[in-house]
């Protein structure tokens, strides 16, 4: 199995860092290959909106987003987390998920008519992470919303939702056992998810 965990925080031991490091710890350490990236670290620029990739669903800027894009499609399995800035995704996140918009496939007589090359190689699945300095699940305001209907578009299933709330101060989400205990949960799902996967596809071989 491949589970790619993708950071939009700058901060590498800040809180949504710890907590998608959480779920990633939650999984098997034999036999599965993990790699957490901050996205941060890439250098994504924004989508031009140029539609270069209708033809051929590769984009056309040449950045560390290439090498995203490999490792996305390898993936069995996506783990995305980040922070709440002003009730949304990190700007590197935003980045990040704009840029996919390559990898959906439109009917040529009609766009409300899409796929994604995803969903033509099989179920993904796919756990987010959510940081807030509030204590109010609302003022969350668009994070997680944001990452699990773009997983969705792309042909991951979210099977688990982590909102840590009240969460400010790097590291602060190490002393707070609700939100390590929640990512732990969602490490196990997503491993009981790919399991579960795997068996019904060998009894249909």
């Amino acid at each position: 199995m491949k589970v790619l965990a993708l950071v939009g925080s700058r901060r590498k031991e800040g809180n949504t860092a710890t907590l998608v490091r959480k779920v990633m710890d939650s999984l098997p350490s034999r036999g599965w290959e993990k790699e957490l990236m901050f996205l941060g670290d890439h250098g994504i620029n924004g989508c031009d909106g140029c539609d270069g990739c209708y033809d051929t669903n590769e984009c056309v800027i040449d950045d560390g987003m290439s090498e995203i894009y490999a490792k996305v499609d390898e993936a069995d399995a996506l783990v995305l987390g980040s922070p709440t800035y002003f009730y949304n995704v990190s700007s590197d996140m935003k980045a990040f998920i704009d840029r996919m918009y390559c990898r959906v496939v439109f009917h040529k007589d009609d766009r409300s008519v899409w796929t994604t090359s995803r969903e033509t190689r099989g179920a993904g699945y796919a756990v987010t992470v959510s940081v807030c300095e509030q204590e109010d699940v609302r003022d969350m305001g668009f994070t997680a919303d944001t990452m699990r209907m773009t997983l969705e578009v792309l042909g991951f299933r979210v099977v688990h939702e982590v909102k840590a709330l009240h969460l400010f101060s790097p590291g602060e989400a190490r002393g707070s056992d609700a939100a390590l205990g929640d990512a732990t949960k969602a490490g196990i799902r997503l491993q009981r998810s790919l399991e579960l996967n795997t068996g019904l596809r060998r009894k249909n071989v």
